[in-house]
């Protein structure tokens, strides 16, 4: 079939799983060779069960109109998961409630008592850790650097699209996040801590980690500098390394600055029980710690056509995302809309309003496109107006979910963007499973000067997204229907 030619595709597959769940409880998942029981407690993005050699990856060839193309499988996480760990954690927050009562009644009157910082965590929903006297200094460290702002760290509890990423040679292979929202690389390495449990029984599950060894790679490089990003549980820490990094199987980024964590604990539980190994952001070196990025480093490389790729998000079947170039077949029309990022940093844009029919409407307001997160978020009082307006009721956690008899009676929602109007049905704002239905809009107060919302998943699956590095813009068409 016809596409933009000269560049790699990797291919975004929906993982077949067969499961079970019920709130709080366990979900059976079906991975590529066995079946593995796991136990979710935040919206994590799924990962392949066990590494495989590079050899090994099943590739499609296009016929001679897609010379050099190159699919490969990825997982988007299925809508039950999803909802079922929305209602683990609603259970888990009100438990936490009640025992921060309990305490109070404990202590006396009048005294206040702190409930669980996890529940605390998930209502503020902040995409940095916490604020403090040594954040602060090192905000005034980046500024001095050139950087005009701090890195959006997330929690990546809103995380549903992954795939694999081969580091080393000979390649050694990791299910990774491709995430817009960050720039820089980090896998497990062997002896991290509170990386997943390993052991005969979970040794081919998503429990047991793949973990970086550089004593198996011919180009590994030693660096030595410290790597930490703080999340709002505690810090990831680690240390840089280099080596050859390979995306699909004929980009190989040589010499490739990248991070390996040992202590992972700052991901919380979620990390541990998640089916991923790590993060591959996607945005700018600006914001990079390691201060080089793995796409920057293809692109100074000469490895792609074009400095741009682009996401077609499989709804409930496969997807694609698109290295040196884009996919015409992908979206309906001949024309991309492009709009300029108002910071090249994240894919940050300018939003010139939001509405939503008679009921609800912004001024103009800023926001970054997020491959990394699957909702559509906005600051919490604003959310808490367009939820008024549908009928969604929220919990203790910031999350909310509407009656699945009234979907279809939700009106659209509309994101004006450079003059343009992209829509979204009011269906598409429902995450459903059973006869439970998540709302999937989530209030997030981001501090200045970061970005006030984040166009998620949801909204890319509506709109084929193309990211032009060289330019600093954004391409928006409407996504062609699956078959």
């Amino acid at each position: 079939r016809p596409v933009v030619g000269g560049f790699l595709l990797l291919r975004l597959q929906q993982q077949q799983q067969s499961s079970t769940s019920f709130p709080g409880s366990t979900s059976l998942a079906r991975s590529r060779n066995s079946d593995s029981i796991w136990f979710a407690v935040m919206l994590f993005k799924g990962a392949l069960s066990a590494a495989l050699a590079l050899a090994a990856v099943p590739t499609v060839r296009g016929d001679d109109d897609d010379a050099g193309v190159i699919r490969l499988s990825l997982s988007k996480r299925p809508n039950h998961e999803m909802v079922s760990e929305h209602l683990a954690r609603e259970r888990d927050a009100l438990v936490a409630i009640l025992e921060g009562k309990e305490r109070e009644t404990e202590q006396g009157k009048g005294k206040k008592v702190i409930i669980a910082e996890e529940v605390a965590t998930q209502r503020r929903r902040r995409l940095r850790g916490e604020e403090n006297e040594e954040e602060e200094e090192m905000i005034s460290h980046d500024l001095e650097d050139g950087k005009d702002e701090n890195v959006i760290i997330k929690d990546y509890a809103n995380a549903q699209y992954y795939g694999t990423v081969h580091i080393g040679s000979p390649p050694q292979e990791f299910t990774a996040i491709w995430d817009t929202g960050s720039a820089d690389l980090w896998m497990p390495q062997k002896g991290c801590t509170h990386c997943g449990y390993c052991n005969p029984l979970t040794k081919n599950t998503s429990l047991c980690k793949d973990k970086y060894d550089s004593s198996k790679s011919d180009d590994y490089e030693e660096d030595g500098a410290d790597f930490e990003i703080q999340y709002g549980s505690g810090s990831v820490k680690g240390v840089f390394s280099k080596d050859t990094v390979t995306l699909a199987q004929d980009i190989a980024v040589h010499h490739q600055r990248f991070a390996e964590v040992s202590d992972a604990g700052g991901m919380g539980v979620g990390y541990v029980m998640g089916k991923f190994d790590g993060i591959l952001g996607l945005a700018f070196d600006t914001i990079a710690i390691g201060k080089t990025t793995v796409f920057g480093g293809a692109i100074e490389q000469g490895l792609v056509k074009d400095p741009v790729f682009a996401f077609y998000l499989g709804d409930e079947g496969d997807g694609e995302l698109t290295l040196g170039g884009y996919d015409e077949t992908k979206f309906e029309g001949d024309d991309l809309k492009y709009v300029n990022l108002d910071k090249a940093t994240y894919w940050q844009i300018k939003l010139d309003g939001i509405s939503l029919g008679d009921a609800y409407s912004t001024d103009s307001t800023t926001a970054i496109v997020d491959s990394g997160t699957s909702l559509l978020t906005g600051p919490s009082a604003e959310i808490a107006k367009i939820a008024l307006a549908v009928g969604a009721k929220p919990n203790v956690v910031g999350e909310y979910t509407v009656d699945c008899k009234d979907v279809d009676s939700i009106p659209d929602i509309h994101f004006t963007i450079d003059g343009v109007e992209y829509s979204l049905a009011g269906s598409d704002l429902v995450i459903q499973a059973s006869n439970v239905c998540l709302f999937a809009m989530m209030g997030m107060d981001i501090p200045a000067p970061g970005p006030q919302w984040i166009l998620g998943d949801v909204f890319m699956r509506r709109w084929y997204t193309v990211f032009d590095m060289g330019e600093e813009r954004i391409g928006f068409a409407k996504a062609v229907k699956q078959q």
